[in-house]
């Protein structure tokens, strides 16, 4: 629809008799037009959501508990979602090919709505998947993201690792160094990561390490390792965990680890060529690590409101069957309006990991860091609705006999990895400001 500068009035202007009819006429005309703007799921978005949230509800939620005491991968949901294809390559690349970059949030979403430490132990290795299709030649794309799922009958998983002891949210303090023998054309690599989601476990590891120490972040990059055909690469402590226990979490460790030349992601040719480019203080691309996290956190918010809703959800049906004084729990105001709160903060987070999601789909720049505002928001609504949760069930909320608990525990975490709360608002900060605040 379009609306001609006279039938706009302008900010002094009186209504009048007939730019109201002008009004009324450009909505009739308008009426029966295809919308350019829409919230509204595809027939395919919507089969998808079900598909992956029966699963959840089926699969998933029924096996929770014990793989949360367990604290162990459970490979068996893993192989049950590789042979549905809800894990594998194929449903990874049909779930990213979606043009508004809707249905990988939507899958997320509904996968840790049934469980987060089973749906990380589902969803992990789409990080190492994301760096290598982000930075990797097309040649190493299809050599290595098949191989990092595996087949439905031997299947496999992947690790991204970047932090290190000392490096965590100060990604330009990596350690890992990477040196190249050109007598055998090899990397040699060396150093410790931390934190490493399916790290020792994985058949290829993506591990960020540096090149050029003088360069600082601008001096890094992204080297597929497989475990089983290295003897430098080896699991080291395994992180017994607040939430997520069903998720794999470890250090690996890198004690002359070579890799042949070509498995520096995007090639040894263009690294060289970027180094020098940065040598010569001209402007580079971002760094590794980082290009990754861009990329993962409209998704990683997705996440934690999987984990939001899964506590609201449960709360709202808890309130409405608990009677206290006898009447419904729901009843009382103070629940009822804690409750509104909940619902209105998960829709409102929703909406911008589905604009980062979408903005990052169809390669719009995060001018104002709409990637970590979806993040940085969806995590901290996982946090307090789960708290809230907890609230409304009262003693029973604490127990280990009912999920909020577990929800809670889980949530914590969406504050802290892929970019503490803190690093996102300092990102934001940047962005919206053009300044390097520190």
């Amino acid at each position: 629809m379009s609306v001609s500068p006279a039938a706009v009035p302008s900010s002094d202007a009186t209504p009048t008799a007939e730019a109201a009819d002008a009004a009324v006429a450009a909505i009739s005309e308008s009426a029966g037009q295809e919308a350019s703007f829409s919230l509204a799921l595809t027939q395919d978005q919507k089969d998808i959501r079900d598909w992956v949230h029966g699963f959840a509800a089926d699969v998933i939620r029924p096996a929770a508990h014990e793989w949360d005491e367990k604290e162990k991968t459970p490979w068996p949901i893993i192989e049950e979602a590789a042979k549905i294809g809800l894990y594998g390559f194929e449903g990874l690349a049909q779930f990213f090919a979606d043009p508004t970059g809707l249905t990988l949030p939507i899958v997320n979403e509904e996968l840790f709505w049934g469980d987060a430490g089973i749906g990380m132990s589902i969803m992990g290795t789409a990080l190492a998947v994301a760096a290598i299709f982000g930075q990797g030649s097309g040649e190493q794309i299809g050599e290595w993201i098949p191989r990092c799922f595996g087949t439905p009958d031997d299947v496999k998983v992947a690790a991204f690792c970047a932090s290190e002891p000392n490096a965590g949210s100060d990604v330009s303090n990596v350690r890992t160094r990477a040196k190249f023998d050109e007598a055998t054309n090899e990397w040699v690599i060396n150093g410790q990561k931390a934190w490493a989601t399916n790290g020792g476990i994985a058949d290829v590891h993506v591990v960020i390490a540096t090149v050029d120490p003088e360069l600082g972040s601008k001096g890094h990059a992204a080297f597929v390792i497989p475990m089983s055909e290295n003897k430098g690469i080896s699991q080291g402590a395994k992180v017994s965990k607040h939430g997520l226990r069903a998720s794999h979490t470890a250090d690996v460790y890198l004690d002359d680890c070579r890799v042949p030349a070509e498995n520096v992601l995007g090639g040894k040719e263009k690294l060289d060529e970027r180094l020098a480019r940065v040598r010569e203080g001209k402007k580079g691309k971002s760094q590794a690590a980082m290009q990754t996290f861009e990329a993962s956190r409209p998704t990683v918010g997705a996440q934690a409101l999987g984990i939001a809703r899964a506590a609201y959800e449960y709360a709202l049906a808890y309130s409405k069957e608990r009677e206290q004084f006898g009447r419904k729990i729901v009843e009382n105001q103070a629940v009822a309006f804690t409750l509104a709160r909940m619902k209105l903060e998960i829709d409102a987070a929703r909406l911008l990991v589905w604009r980062a999601s979408w903005m990052g789909r169809n390669a719009h720049k995060f001018d104002n860091a709409e990637g970590s505002m979806s993040k940085l928001k969806a995590g901290e609504v996982a946090v307090w609705v789960t708290e809230r949760a907890i609230q409304i069930l009262g003693g029973n909320g604490y127990t280990r006999e009912y999920p909020v608990e577990r929800w809670h525990r889980d949530a914590k975490i969406y504050d802290i990895f892929e970019g503490t709360a803190e690093i996102q608002q300092l990102v934001i900060a940047r962005a919206i400001s053009g300044f390097h605040i520190s």
